[in-house]
Formats: C-alpha cells, structure tokens, sequence
C-alpha cells in the first residue's frame, strides 16, 4: 500500500514532533532559547524541504523502519 507524499509528511510530523504542530514546537522552543529557536526554525524548514525532495517510495520506506524501531 503507497501512501502520498502529504501523508507520509503527516505521519513524519506526527512521529517527531507528537501533537504540537510543528510551528508551536519551534515557538516553544523560541521562547526557552531565542539561538535554540532559530535552529529549530532552520530545522523545520530543512525536514520540509527534504520531504518536498523526498521521493514517495523512500519516505514510505522511511516510515515503515522508524515506526518498526519505535515499537521494538
């Protein structure tokens, strides 16, 4: 089963950032660390580049090792 690439960047943001939308978790990292927050605000922007980039297979692929490993 194939799963779309929006789904896959649902699941992925689920997986690290839980249940805050990931603009809230850079937020509240800003506002423990404004230098802490500016690299979190790099690093959203970099995981929604590699997704956009990514294609479909190996996100699925990706997916399907890091949910195999959190259940282990």
């Amino acid at each position: 089963m194939s799963i779309s690439k929006t789904e896959a960047k649902q699941l992925l943001q689920r997986l690290i950032f839980e249940d805050a939308p990931p603009q809230e978790w850079v937020q509240d990292v800003w506002g423990l660390s404004p230098l802490l927050g500016d690299s979190a605000a790099k690093l959203l922007e970099a995981f929604d580049a590699l997704v956009e980039c990514c294609p479909e297979e190996k996100l699925e692929n990706l997916l399907q090792s890091l949910y195999q490993e959190s259940f282990e």
